[in-house]
């Protein structure tokens, strides 16, 4: 085990989950995305599980979504009573987009047997259903029977790449396999013919922002002829991580919204036939994504249309007295040893 291994494992060392209703999901609601290139109304559902399996090893340095875990077993029975309850809140939407802190298929999580329940139900009347993995779990006889269920609909999976750069992934971020775990389960997806979801870090710790510009652009380079969506994360502040002492130590910053501006800018450009998205948690706040106060709800607003649009045209005439300071931001980086805190 590396040190950010043993950092991430040991911020857990206390970690106290706190007493929920294991009956009852984390939430669910509905919002807009895109599904056949036509902006539709997609409903969302978090479940609660036991957690993401790689968080009760160690877990990744920048993910705190297992927080909202509660560290041990739910019985079917009671994963069956989160799903009636999401069932009675679910409109019809066509899209439905499944999340539950950690992997859908890993079956330490949600057994075989929720987990076909599940997706019988949706698909019977949703044309589109998204969950999220980790690669190792992608295997060939968990696919098939999901594709016998799903037939001529769309399945997809969203896999958090996060950095097409080994090192990062894995020095920094502590994710736990590799660049070719990634494409052989991408192959995989493909022999079903399931739809692949990429999910992309912005600004990983120990990197200056220029740096986080050029890895996640570089990133899409690379995966443009592997995934049907790119889903770009810029990073935020969540409890009990590594990012999370950092930031406190002012060592530091969430991303820039110039820079996942212009990384989408590029990456539409670099990847003109891939989805092309951006989901900003905590944005404009000092824990997610900012620029300024003055500009951020513009910023924010930008993005979300452009995540539905695929229209680079929504980002011209960006203008505000904060360019500057960002500009210097990213010389000043370039002489410090990554990221840095504000300039005031």
């Amino acid at each position: 085990m590396n040190k950010i291994a043993e950092i991430c494992r040991d911020l857990k060392k206390d970690f106290k989950p706190k007493i929920r209703d294991p009956a009852k999901p984390v939430s669910c609601w509905s919002e807009k995305d895109r599904l056949d290139g036509k902006v539709v109304d997609a409903f969302v559902i978090i479940f609660r599980t036991r957690g993401c399996s790689w968080a009760l090893h160690s877990g990744c340095s920048m993910c705190g979504y297992f927080n909202d875990s509660l560290f041990e077993k739910i019985s079917n029975e009671d994963m069956i009573r989160q799903l009636d309850a999401v069932m009675g809140k679910y409109a019809g939407e066509k899209f439905v987009k499944i999340f539950t802190s950690g992997s859908f298929l890993d079956e330490k999580e949600i057994s075989p047997i929720v987990r076909k329940e599940i997706l019988s139900r949706l698909v019977e009347t949703a044309d589109k259903v998204s969950v999220e993995s980790r690669a190792e779990y992608v295997k060939e006889e968990v696919l098939s029977e999901i594709k016998e269920l799903f037939q001529e609909k769309t399945f997809e999976i969203g896999i958090g790449l996060e950095t097409a750069n080994d090192q990062i992934r894995e020095q920094y971020l502590n994710k736990g396999f590799s660049f070719d775990d990634y494409k052989k389960a991408a192959k995989t997806l493909k022999k079903y013919d399931f739809k692949l979801k990429t999910y992309v870090l912005i600004k990983p710790p120990f990197i200056s922002e220029k740096e986080a510009v050029d890895d996640a652009i570089s990133t899409v380079e690379k995966i443009k002829d592997i995934t049907d969506t790119v889903s770009f994360n810029p990073t935020n502040i969540q409890r009990n991580t590594l990012v999370s002492r950092l930031w406190g130590q002012k060592l530091y910053r969430a991303p820039w919204l110039w820079s996942v501006i212009e990384i989408l800018r590029q990456s539409k450009k670099t990847a003109p036939d891939v989805y092309i998205k951006c989901d900003i948690s905590g944005g404009g706040g000092n824990r997610g994504a900012h620029n300024c106060r003055n500009c951020d709800h513009d910023f924010l607003d930008r993005i979300k249309k452009f995540s539905l649009s695929q229209d680079t045209k929504i980002f011209q005439n960006l203008k505000c007295e904060c360019y500057e300071k960002y500009q210097d931001q990213l010389d000043l980086e370039n002489l410090s040893c990554g990221s840095i805190i504000d300039i005031k």
